[in-house]
């Protein structure tokens, strides 16, 4: 994305996709600039979190992130970490995640998920100050939520192939007591 581009994007990123007593939000680490232009989640060509979701019985179709909306009637949502849009986490700065750690802590406070799925082990060990956190559940809770780590869904995180990846998110999926929506009724 040109410097143009960049300075063409909210600097408060995207809007949450959130409601009260959700049981799952999906929590990115902070949105890429092309999302945030595009005004939905997950907009970037090649990130798989879309296809991750259905293949995991999350959805019962893979959704554009258009439809991101749609996430709520199945007791879903996202949100990020940090608001603030980057090419890369790592521009992100320490302050900013364990600041964001704090803000989303309120967030999921108010509005009482039973999970929190945060999206990348290395975003959740920076905002929350756990450097031995690994993929999967998580001792204690965040604003009353419990915690799970999934890999990073992005296209540049090569050590998780789709099959892979899919099989983290349904692991998640199946602790939360979810059917699987992508099997044929």
């Amino acid at each position: 994305m040109s410097d143009q581009e960049m300075a063409d994007v909210p600097a408060e990123g995207l809007a949450d996709v959130l409601a009260e007593k959700l049981t799952v939000v999906f929590v990115g680490i902070n949105p890429a600039p092309l999302s945030v232009a595009a005004g939905h989640s997950f907009a970037t060509p090649g990130n798989r979190f879309w296809p991750a979701l259905h293949a995991s019985g999350f959805t019962p179709v893979v959704l554009r992130p258009q439809r991101e909306r749609d996430l709520l009637d199945l007791g879903l949502g996202i949100t990020s970490i940090v608001r603030r849009p980057t090419s890369r986490a790592a521009q992100l700065t320490p302050r900013e995640l364990a600041d964001g750690g704090r803000d989303l802590t309120r967030r999921l406070r108010t509005l009482s998920p039973r999970w929190a799925a945060f999206l990348g082990v290395s975003g959740y060990r920076a905002a929350f100050g756990a450097p031995q956190a690994r993929l999967g559940a998580q001792a204690g809770t965040i604003g009353g939520a419990r915690v799970w780590i999934l890999p990073n869904p992005s296209g540049r995180n090569a050590h998780f192939p789709p099959a892979a990846l899919a099989a983290e998110f349904t692991r998640l999926r199946q602790a939360t007591g979810l059917p699987d929506r992508s099997a044929p009724s």
